[in-house]
């Protein structure tokens, strides 16, 4: 034996010191902690603004750099963007591309693995993915097969049916209990729409084809039936990285789980106040039950926040934090102080959309790019007067979340019905009215046509007989009856709610899935159209409305534009200055989502969600009054009750016309969040003027905004 030795330390674990990349000088030392010690299954609760793709990516990179194979880890976003954006970054990182990342989102790394074990799942690699319009139409092939009588009350349509059978697979229930929760007006029809499911699921084998929803399904089935494969990856995936992981639905949280189960190193990034996705089966628990899914956790928080000013931050901190199920945590800010979020009350819909196409103006005028604003809706519905002040004052702007106003195929039915009442020779629009009713194809539809060109009126149309077989002269008489009653009150509003209220309901219902949102456009439609008197006057400001787009070429992407969006559409965006709109009791919070369980907080969410997209200015609107409407009175929401009156300051709206202050018994300050007060305006508060030409004049003191509402 040698007298003396040498001693060599083995190094274990990772070493931040041997790498290119200086993560202590890269990263805040939340996101640090997260970096160096996500080993294990951990929880990263990520605020919003707080740098989640940044400290994923970097987790990535450091994996890398200690040793870790590419083709061990698995990292799984909820969208390609997501994917494309952090591969990159963490190329970027690297210096080169990390060959044999497995990325993608949930569907691309399920349909990677299922092409590799397609047998064992009793379909061939070579199987085919159906879009929607292919499962759609697949659908639509059953029905007929089955021949199923749609005439006899109006049968779901095939988008509602491929709608509903997506849901209860995703939220791990039979169809029936889908059924009855969305859509109990169906239950009639639950054990034929059993069989329209059973036998799209055998064509779908017979064709070796799978739909979105089956990659998600069949990859699990693969993972629990056979062992052998589930170790095997379960192995390879020695670190597993989720984003969004509050978006994730039973069936992915199952699999995720189920990867993860050979070397336990599972990091989930997400943020349960931002999970507002339920109605596509998401599932809050997933990310609310981690600690308890998966006992030994480490919980990470993310709270240093890089987007938003401290004074929008103490907003949506203090709305937050009135929900019950959720991990407790507050925004930090980074940014220097703003300005407290304005709420701004107005008279109506009208007055309120009048006030933010100002205020966009008038930030424009002090630098602030019209793509550096947005206005965001809890529902499209709630756009309509906006869309209309927008073009009165030639602001370009784009839609996120739907179609325009004017240009949703629900709105051109009700006002095909208008257009005949006003022009019974407009055949365009009696193909469009026609096509509404069951065996009325456009061969049929044309022999009416054919049929009405003799009558001299619409009257006369209204009282026509015609020669047609049975199903199209059901369809007839039910048309005639619409038409006879609108032209009782021929008023706009009248004969919209008459088409709405006649047969229409049920065809939306069958039609589409969101056919309650559309009732709601409809409503605003009516609403909107209580301001004229005369139908031909009436259509032609839609005309000319919805023509303007494509005149304007409002859409075109080399224009400077403001931003129109749903929250859920805006999620993971972000703008200067935002505006929150419709911000009224039974709109926001939705009515029906209050129905729902956890449906308030959920919204509550959405609200949160809504109010961190902004940086700098945050505007928090409602109107008071349904527009042209003196006598319904609303309350705002709920949510603007629940935020502290110091956190933000109260808008003053008065017309220009007339001038002067508010007058007891017209008009008065409303006081905290929206409870009226008789306080009358000081010196040092502001007060906005709205002129009917388009312009905002302003004069700013020291102090708090008041609020006060004069009618225009």
């Amino acid at each position: 034996m040698p007298s003396l030795m040498k001693e060599f330390v083995l190094k274990t674990g990772f070493d931040p010191d041997r790498c290119k990349i200086d993560y202590r000088k890269e990263l805040n030392p939340e996101q640090l902690d997260v970096v160096l010690h996500g080993d294990g299954p951990c929880l990263v609760l990520a605020g919003a603004g707080s740098g989640k793709t940044r400290t994923i990516t970097y987790r990535v990179a450091y994996l890398i750099e200690n040793g870790v194979a590419p083709e061990n880890i698995l990292l799984v976003t909820f969208t390609n963007k997501a994917a494309r954006e952090m591969l990159s970054r963490v190329e970027g990182l690297l210096g080169s591309f990390p060959k044999g990342l497995w990325g993608g989102t949930f569907h691309s790394i399920a349909n990677r693995i299922l092409r590799i074990y397609a047998s064992e799942v009793r379909h061939t690699p070579n199987f085919t993915i159906l879009d929607e319009e292919d499962a759609r139409d697949l659908v639509k092939l059953c029905v007929k097969e089955l021949s199923v009588d749609t005439t006899v009350r109006r049968f779901p349509s095939p988008a509602n049916i491929g709608a509903m059978m997506s849901f209860a697979r995703n939220a791990g229930i039979s169809l029936r209990e889908a059924v009855e929760r969305k859509h109990p007006n169906f239950s009639e029809w639950i054990s034929t729409l059993e069989r329209v499911q059973d036998l799209y699921e055998a064509r779908k084998r017979e064709g070796d084809a799978m739909d979105f929803d089956d990659l998600l399904i069949l990859l699990r089935e693969l993972l629990h039936t056979h062992p052998d494969v589930r170790d095997r990856l379960a192995n390879q995936f020695q670190y597993i990285l989720v984003d969004e992981y509050q978006d994730t639905n039973v069936i992915q949280a199952d699999i995720v789980r189920q990867l993860a189960s050979a070397h336990g190193n599972i990091l989930v990034v997400g943020d349960d106040a931002q999970s507002i996705y339920s109605f596509r089966a998401a599932d809050i628990r997933n990310i609310l039950s981690f600690p308890d899914a998966y006992p030994d956790a480490k919980t990470f928080r993310l709270v240093t926040n890089y987007r938003s000013t401290p004074e929008i931050l103490n907003l949506a901190n203090a709305v937050i934090r009135q929900n019950r199920e959720q991990f407790k945590k507050d925004l930090r800010a980074v940014r220097e102080g703003f300005e407290r979020p304005s709420v701004v009350p107005a008279s109506n819909s009208s007055q309120e959309a009048q006030y933010i196409a100002q205020q966009m103006l008038a930030l424009r005028e002090d630098g602030v790019p019209l793509s550096e604003m947005a206005v965001l809706f809890r529902a499209a519905y709630l756009s309509q007067a906006l869309e209309f002040e927008l073009m009165k004052h030639d602001i370009p702007y784009e839609f996120r979340g739907g179609m325009k106003f004017f240009q949703r195929a629900h709105i051109k039915d009700v006002v095909a019905h208008l257009r005949v009442l006003v022009n019974h020779r407009d055949e365009m629009a009696w193909m469009r009215v026609l096509s509404l009713q069951s065996g009325m194809g456009l061969a049929t539809s044309g022999k009416v046509i054919d049929q009405l060109r003799p009558h001299e009126s619409i009257h006369a149309i209204a009282a026509a007989e015609l020669a047609l077989p049975g199903r199209a002269a059901r369809g007839w008489e039910a048309t005639r009856n619409v038409v006879r009653k609108a032209l009782v009150n021929p008023s706009p509003a009248q004969a919209i709610r008459v088409v709405a209220s006649n047969g229409y309901r049920d065809y939306l219902e069958a039609e589409y899935p969101d056919f309650m949102d559309r009732l709601e456009d409809l409503e605003q439609l009516a609403i909107f159209a209580e301001g004229y008197e005369d139908l031909r006057t009436f259509l032609e400001e839609v005309s000319l409305t919805d023509s303007y787009g494509a005149e304007r070429g409002s859409d075109r992407g080399d224009e400077d534009r403001a931003v129109l969006s749903t929250i859920h559409q805006a999620k993971g965006l972000e703008w200067d200055a935002v505006f929150v709109m419709g911000l009224t009791h039974g709109k926001f919070p939705n009515e029906r989502a209050m129905d729902e369980d956890g449906g308030l907080e959920e919204e509550r969410r959405l609200f949160y969600v809504a109010t961190t997209r902004a940086r700098r200015q945050l505007f928090l609107t409602y109107p008071i009054m349904a527009a042209h409407d003196t006598m319904l009175v609303g309350q705002p929401s709920q949510f603007l009750e629940e935020v502290p009156q110091d956190l933000v300051e109260e808008v003053r709206l008065k017309s220009s016309v007339g001038g002067g202050t508010g007058r007891p018994g017209t008009s008065g300050r409303a006081g905290s969040a929206g409870r009226p007060s008789t306080s009358w305006p000081t010196d040092d508060e502001i007060t906005i003027v709205l002129d009917e030409m388009g312009e905002r004049k302003s004069k700013q003191a020291p102090g708090s905004f008041l609020r006060d509402i004069d009618e225009l």
